[in-house]
């Protein structure tokens, strides 16, 4: 498939036109940012993990019944998927308080949670994604209550299958967001699943092996990456 013009560039990714109208090319960097976008820096070899992560974990979930926009991984840093009218949610699941959890509520991180939690973010940079409810995405027009339904029946879904596979390889899911699109009017799963897009510990350790290590200046960022790789058994 022929790569044609650069459609859009974000923080973690580019995408290209093809000469298919309904496929593009998502293209990884290294480049790497937090607090949306206040901090910048690069991680080494980061474009290549969270391609080839994501297309694995898109596959695997394909196999469990979710619809995704994954078509081909390209080479290492490509990947061909369906071009999509991304739904403006960052749709968020919690099962363990972390991060920006922990400090809005008063949780200390770590601590159990009673049930798994699903929020839904409005896409914006500009505002700091802020946290909307289904009052605020239908009086907005972000999505009808048919999409909320299906994006939140297919997350719940998507957290139950991501729980277990990263058990097997030893490592907590502690929490992650995805991103969905529409793609000829049916909700796919879009965007990234990689260690930018989610919190990984270790079962036993609780080590950090995700872009916490690159926002918190822990260190080792490039290593956790590639152990992440090594633990889905991705690595070379």
């Amino acid at each position: 498939m022929e790569r044609k013009e650069q459609l859009y560039e974000g923080k973690a990714k580019k995408v290209f036109a093809t000469d298919n109208p309904d496929y593009c090319i998502v293209s990884y960097k290294d480049d790497a940012t937090a607090f949306n976008g206040k901090k910048k820096g690069t991680i080494v070899g980061k474009g290549v993990v969270n391609n080839r992560m994501s297309n694995y974990m898109f596959k695997m979930l394909e196999e469990n019944g979710i619809n995704t926009h994954f078509v081909e991984e390209i080479n290492e840093r490509d990947a061909i998927v369906k071009k999509v009218d991304i739904v403006p949610l960052e749709v968020i699941v919690r099962n363990r308080a972390a991060g920006s959890f922990s400090k809005k509520y008063g949780v200390p991180e770590g601590s159990d949670l009673a049930s798994p939690i699903l929020e839904f973010d409005y896409k914006c940079d500009p505002l700091d994604d802020p946290l909307v409810n289904n009052y605020h995405i239908l009086a907005l027009g972000l999505a009808t209550q048919e999409e909320i339904d299906k994006i939140s029946e297919m997350t719940l879904k998507i957290n139950q299958l991501m729980i277990e596979f990263f058990k097997q390889c030893n490592v907590e899911l502690v929490d992650f967001k995805l991103e969905f699109g529409r793609f000829h009017g049916e909700i796919v799963l879009a965007d990234e699943i990689s260690p930018d897009t989610c919190r990984f510990w270790d079962l036993d350790t609780h080590e950090k092996l995700d872009k916490d290590r690159f926002r918190r200046d822990m260190g080792g960022v490039e290593e956790a990456y590639a152990e992440m790789m090594k633990r889905i058994g991705l690595a070379e």
